[in-house]
């Protein structure tokens, strides 16, 4: 077998190519170099030389890395998978419930296959569509994932491609779709060989580190880069859609976003494959531009985060006002956000000290284009302590909490573990290997909560790997009652006409005194969010569910008792 071997080295006098025990010239071809190997195959492992240095670099598109980010790479041929997913159609995002999960953490040997053996669970949850907190190479055993470098490869630990594929392929044959969060905006901290090759980096700067290089010199090999490891994902993984991380931090001043270009791509081969494939995008900007149609003057994405609804609920139900939570939390906040998707549309943010957001037009972008939840990995490891709401919240209020999210217009996303109360933490985790990087992470991890008045014995440290396994799901407490409570909701979602209705404009949302009243079509969900019993004036209707069996229906009214919810 004859593989031939690509890398983009504009900048490089000569490159070799490292296969096996054999060192070869490669030939330039513009500002790529080329050689062929009669002797390389599947499982062949291989490097690049640039100018005559000793060590070999992995391949910055490596679809392989088995000894880690810093080993060779080797040579993975897709076609030798068998797939039986042949049935498979996929799951479109309108009318979906999603799962957020991470791989290294959902179970105990943290691993695809491992993941495999819970997919019935999913099913009899109800869900539509695994989330999958991002699973190309980082650095290290354990890890969030955003610190990835390898953005064609699989995360080795976890079950390299090949363990992938079988998770992708075993979703799919028991009715699951599958969404990998994919990380464009940043390389991480360790292990990010391709700038070495090429101008990948841009002279500014993010929350991160340096920016890629969208839109200066030589960047349409760059953005290629990244528009063809995101149509693998979709095309060679058979996965269903894609999250995009923080794409506010994709500084693009060409004429073409990156985001509208990708959608383009993405809706190409969609119509390719014959199935639908979903681009959702995290953004702080509170624009709905990401997921106008592109006929209407936007980027085309199929649905954003949208973290006003989060912050909504979250400082309503638990009172906390810190931070960005300090303009949120008001029954008039959750009635915008419930009936305009943002709080901030044109609006002051204190936490940011200026006017942020633009309005949604509610009559033309439906509810589904925004992707809305209780927790999810940020908003849960990025606390101090990785603290879950069943650690503020009471059994009442999380019955109360989930029913807000599975009758809202938007599309609800679960974060692995909420659907049975799950108590174990998730924290923030790193397994660098390098002493000072390690170092480095610890110490700022500190210092950012020494700053809001945490001591720094109770910050977990992120490279104990007693921080790890905290974190790691305890499938032996589950909350039964709970999980049955979210069952039923998803199905009620799925069964009954106007619960998942997406049109923004017929939502209607009335708040007095701690009740919420908020009418979707033919049918009215009540939340009582205080500690006593509440009658609530009402014409007519039966209850289809309720958190609570005590609620009782009278000619006239309803009375709910303390932190309870019902739909009538």
């Amino acid at each position: 077998m004859t593989v031939e071997f690509r890398v983009w080295a504009p900048s490089a006098r000569r490159v070799s190519l490292r296969v096996g025990a054999d060192t070869v010239p490669m030939t330039r071809d513009g500002q790529w170099f080329v050689a062929s190997a009669e002797s390389a195959a599947h499982g062949t492992d291989y490097g690049f030389v640039l100018d005559g240095e000793d060590r070999p670099l992995p391949d910055p598109r490596s679809r392989w890395q088995p000894s880690g980010v810093h080993g060779l790479s080797r040579v993975y041929d897709h076609s030798r998978h068998t797939w039986g997913d042949a049935a498979w159609t996929g799951r479109q995002l309108p009318g979906s419930v999603v799962y957020e999960l991470h791989v290294g953490t959902f179970t105990p040997a943290g691993t695809f296959d491992a993941a495999i053996e819970r997919l019935p669970h999913l099913v009899d949850l109800g869900v539509d569509l695994v989330e999958l907190l991002p699973v190309n190479t980082f650095n290290g055993e354990w890890n969030w994932g955003y610190d990835g470098v390898g953005w064609h490869a699989v995360q080795e630990s976890y079950g390299g491609p090949d363990g992938l594929k079988r998770f992708v392929d075993a979703a799919h044959q028991a009715g699951l779709g599958v969404i990998i969060d994919a990380v464009y905006n940043h390389f991480g901290p360790s292990g990010a060989y391709a700038p070495r090759f090429g101008p990948y980096l841009s002279g500014g700067a993010n929350t991160w580190g340096r920016s890629l290089n969208l839109d200066e010199a030589d960047s349409g090999e760059v953005r290629r880069f990244i528009i063809d490891s995101a149509l693998q994902w979709l095309r060679d993984y058979h996965a269903d859609g894609l999250r995009l991380d923080a794409v506010h931090a994709l500084v693009d001043r060409g004429a073409t976003h990156l985001l509208e270009e990708l959608a383009v791509e993405v809706d190409a081969l969609s119509a390719a494959l014959g199935r639908p494939l979903s681009l959702i995008a995290e953004s702080d900007l509170n624009d709905a531009k990401l997921v106008t149609a592109r006929e209407g003057g936007g980027y085309g994405l199929h649905a954003q985060w949208d973290d006003d609804v989060h912050h909504a609920l979250h400082a309503m139900l638990t009172g906390e006002r810190q931070g960005y939570y300090g303009d949120f939390g008001s029954p008039a906040c959750f009635a915008t956000v419930w009936t305009s998707a943002f709080w901030h549309a044109g609006t002051w943010s204190s936490f940011r000290r200026r006017v942020h957001g633009r309005p949604v037009d509610r009559s033309r972008i439906p509810g589904h284009r925004f992707v809305v939840c209780l927790q999810n990995h940020d908003q849960i490891g990025n606390r101090a302590v990785g603290d879950r709401l069943t650690a503020s919240l009471s059994p009442g209020l999380l019955r109360v909490a989930a029913t807000l999210l599975l009758t809202s217009p938007f599309t609800p996303m679960l974060f692995m573990g909420e659907e049975f109360a799950a108590r174990t933490p998730w924290q923030f985790f790193t397994s660098h290997p390098e002493p000072a990087l390690a170092a480095a992470v610890a110490d700022g991890r500190r210092s950012e909560f020494a700053e809001h008045g945490w001591l720094s014995d109770d910050v977990p440290d992120p490279q104990d790997p007693a921080t790890f396994e905290r974190s790691k799901l305890d499938w032996s407490a589950r909350d039964e009652s709970m999980l049955d409570l979210y069952r039923t909701l998803i199905r009620l979602r799925k069964s009954v006409p106007g619960l998942a209705d997406p049109r923004l404009d017929r939502v209607r949302v009335v708040h007095d005194e701690g009740v919420l009243l908020i009418e979707r079509g033919a049918r009215t969900v009540v939340a009582n969010l205080t500690k006593d019993p509440r009658t609530v004036p009402l014409s007519a209707g039966r209850i289809l569910f309720t958190t609570d069996e005590a609620a009782v229906l009278q000619s006239g009214s309803v009375t709910l008792p303390a932190e309870s919810a019902l739909i009538l």
